[in-house]
């Protein structure tokens, strides 16, 4: 009788242990797949953070490759983004410091909007600048163009001036004459009664001219080239030079004038032979030219 009792005991002790190794065995199988699905969320999780982490520094890379300038903020940013996937991808996954990044990849997204508004709004205002350049740079031209073009047409207006102002002959001659005692000049062709050459010239009018005193320069060549007279020099502001025989003088009012003056014969008598007379402006412009030939 106390035989068959404690068997009974023994089979109910062997149950309740069997049970109990049973709910163990349930709750090890149990931790086991919560910890793997634990540790499947915490890997999703990682890779989310890290996606984002990349996603923003990609975002930083294209917006400082766009831009025209280096950005440091932009910069800055972007290097604390690579800090930060390097943190991430080295450390070992827990639900506290994964939160922790992802409220930090909250954070960072939000000073990124910041900044690339930043960004949009410097580099509108860099286009805006380039084209208030250019436009100006393109007046500028126009206005140089335009000055360039007054500097021509005051230089051609400048030059129709000058040369519109300049005296002209309207007629030359040249005689050769013999001073009789009376004083009467008479013409001639012989070179042995030849006195003086009387050479005559007609001012044309001219209304744009200056008025004043003005000196007109005579040159006589005898027949071997030789300047007669005294032969003064006379040089012009370009260099040119003339060899002259007399220089006359007279006043101008713009009105037509009749101008004589004499070039005395040299020691002895006058050759025989072709001789040139030339008159120039006070500029060294010829004016006119007289050829005869004495007997």
């Amino acid at each position: 009788m106390t035989e068959t009792k404690n068997n009974n005991g023994l089979k109910v002790l062997a149950g309740l242990l069997g049970v109990v190794l049973l709910g163990v065995i349930i709750y090890t199988v149990s931790l086991y797949q919560d910890k793997k699905k634990t540790e499947t969320v915490l890997t999703k999780e990682k890779e989310l953070v890290v996606e984002d982490l990349n996603s923003l520094k990609s975002e930083y890379d294209k917006a400082i490759l766009e831009s025209n300038a280096t950005n440091e903020e932009l910069v800055t940013a972007r290097d604390n983004i690579a800090k930060y996937l390097d943190s991430v991808t080295t450390m070992k996954a827990d639900i506290a410091t994964l939160s922790r990044y992802r409220r930090q990849v909250g954070v960072l997204k939000a000073e990124r909007e910041q900044l690339l508004r930043q960004v949009d709004s410097l580099t509108r205002s860099n286009t805006l600048i380039a084209m208030q350049r250019d436009s100006t740079y393109v007046e500028l031209e126009k206005q140089t163009v335009f000055n360039d073009s007054l500097v021509v047409q005051n230089t051609q207006l400048a030059d129709a001036v000058e040369k519109g102002s300049a005296l002209n002959l309207s007629k030359f001659n040249v005689d050769a004459v013999k001073e009789r005692t009376s004083g009467k000049l008479v013409s001639t062709s012989r070179a042995g009664r030849t006195d003086k050459f009387k050479i005559c010239f007609t001012v044309a009018d001219n209304v744009i001219a200056e008025a004043g005193d003005r000196e007109f320069y005579l040159e006589v060549l005898d027949p071997q080239g030789n300047v007669l007279g005294e032969s003064y020099s006379k040089t012009n502001d370009d260099g040119a030079s003339v060899t002259y025989s007399k220089g006359t003088n007279f006043y101008y009012e713009n009105k037509s004038l009749d101008v004589c003056d004499y070039i005395n014969k040299p020691t002895g008598d006058f050759q025989k032979g072709n001789y040139m007379v030339n008159v120039y402006d006070d500029k060294l412009k010829l004016l006119g030219t007289s050829k005869f030939t004495l007997k």
